[in-house]
């Protein structure tokens, strides 16, 4: 396989005939730029029109609790038959709008990468969207603690999910306050551990990464005081807000390393030194590798971006830049080994065949059923992007029955649009083995492009 097929499998969530061509009349250098810088990619006016129409992606925090949250789900239980649907309906849009545009960007940007880094950063700092009001937010916090940041500094983003009510609600930190602290009621009263846990174990430094039971302790009284404001009343864009009634003001000592500062500063200086910590750089780098090269990825590879990670304060773009650039990620032995999450097999074959997202819900609702619905992971670790995770029977049998369906339910203009199966074979070289080869040359004209779809070569990337 050659270099710019490799490098436009790993860098995009699945390749086109027009970039594949693209990529190798210029240099796969010039690829890689500018994936790394997507403001220099115009995005087309195809998308915008799509994008326009979803008008809770512009409503900030309070907006989205007051128009679609609680009131309006109490409301529901006041109505029956079509009012009750409509309301329920109404309660479900910020998550439906959500889910829309990130199928619609993922399919037609062309800033690839960035859309690949959105998903992945979303699973780190996991939200589930069927927890309380995050259902309103989770697009909300998409938009203001992942997009901005995916190729900055990680302390940056680290800050923002950590303040965003979804992340506050949906780990509970907005119920962790002082002990003993008179002004605390109900399920708010004393430490909740949940969000210093994951913030340790999954957020920065990992599971192995050198920390104690004492220490997620520790951490938890640092967190105390971050809550949120009277979410009926309040207007702005953020509800966060810090009570320095309900902040344990004790000394702490975290990793053996006392917490000098004050408040919300040493909250703040916490989470700086989280981001900071070699552990985390190593715990990043081993995710970013596992994300672009393999599974296991080497520990050669891990140890540059690690380095890489401290040298440059944590900037997503230099790792990145780092890893394109690496013997590793150019090893022959990774191409074509990673295994597609059935977000990422999705959107490849609507790319490859070049099919507009003219109904993002139902495509949404194919995602419920394979297992990966958008915003839909209940558990802080997000979807694990690997084979174990996805590789299985029922898995393989409902994208060979997608493939089908997808290709004999195509419109007229959609036949046309569409590359046919020798087109593909003919432009992309040797990407089939022998024995994908021999099945297309057996099959009916009108299967090929179905085999093509579920071909081990094209489940993988």
């Amino acid at each position: 396989m050659d270099k710019p097929f490799h490098v436009i499998r790993r860098l995009t969530l699945g390749f086109t005939l027009a970039e594949v061509d693209s990529v190798r009349r210029q240099s796969f250098e010039a690829f890689i730029h500018g994936q790394l810088n997507p403001e220099t990619l115009p995005e087309p006016l195809s998308l915008q029109t799509g994008l326009s129409p979803l008008a809770t992606l512009r409503l900030q925090t309070t907006e989205l609790f007051r128009e679609y949250g609680p009131p309006i789900k109490r409301k529901a239980t006041l109505f029956q038959g079509e009012e009750l649907r409509r309301l329920r309906r109404l309660t479900r849009l910020p998550t439906v709008e959500a889910a829309s545009a990130r199928l619609l960007r993922a399919v037609q940007s062309p800033r690839q990468l960035q859309e690949i880094l959105v998903d992945f950063w979303f699973n780190h700092f996991n939200v589930f969207f069927e927890k309380g009001p995050v259902r309103v937010w989770a697009g909300a916090y998409e938009r203001d603690t992942i997009r901005p940041f995916v190729f900055g500094k990680f302390r940056d983003m680290l800050s923002a999910t950590a303040r965003h009510p979804a992340m506050l609600f949906y780990l509970d930190n907005w119920r962790n306050v002082a002990p003993r602290n008179p002004t605390a009621t109900g399920k708010s009263r004393g430490i909740n551990e949940n969000y210093a846990r994951e913030l340790l174990e999954l957020h920065t430094l990992g599971v192995d990464g050198g920390y104690g039971q004492q220490d997620v302790r520790e951490l938890a009284r640092i967190l105390t005081g971050w809550g949120l404001k009277n979410l009926g009343k309040e207007d702005g864009p953020s509800v966060f807000f810090f009570d320095p009634e309900k902040h344990d003001s004790g000394g702490k000592v975290l990793l053996g390393r006392p917490v000098t500062g004050k408040d919300q500063q040493e909250i703040e200086e916490t989470l700086a030194f989280l981001a900071g910590h070699p552990s985390t750089a190593r715990h990043i780098a081993y995710k970013l590798a596992q994300l672009f090269v393999a599974d296991n990825p080497p520990a050669t590879l891990v140890d540059k971006l690690a380095r890489r990670f401290q040298e440059t304060d944590g900037e997503t773009r230099a790792v990145l830049a780092t890893l394109f650039a690496s013997d590793e990620f150019w090893d022959g032995r990774y191409y074509g080994v990673k295994f597609k999450t059935p977000f990422r097999y999705l959107v490849s074959c609507l790319r490859l065949l070049d099919i507009p997202v003219s109904d993002p819900e139902t495509l949404a609702g194919l995602l419920q059923q394979w297992g990966m619905p958008l915003y839909g992971c209940p558990t802080p670790d997000g979807y694990h992007l690997t084979q174990e995770a996805w590789l299985n029977p029922d898995a393989l049998m409902r994208r060979i029955d997608f493939a089908g369906n997808l290709t004999h339910s195509m419109s007229p203009g959609e036949i046309k649009a569409a590359p046919d199966a020798d087109k593909l074979r003919s432009a992309l070289g040797g990407f089939f083995g022998p024995q994908t080869l021999a099945a297309l040359d057996a099959a009916p004209p009108q299967d090929r492009l179905a085999l093509v779809l579920a071909s081990p070569e094209f489940l993988r990337y």
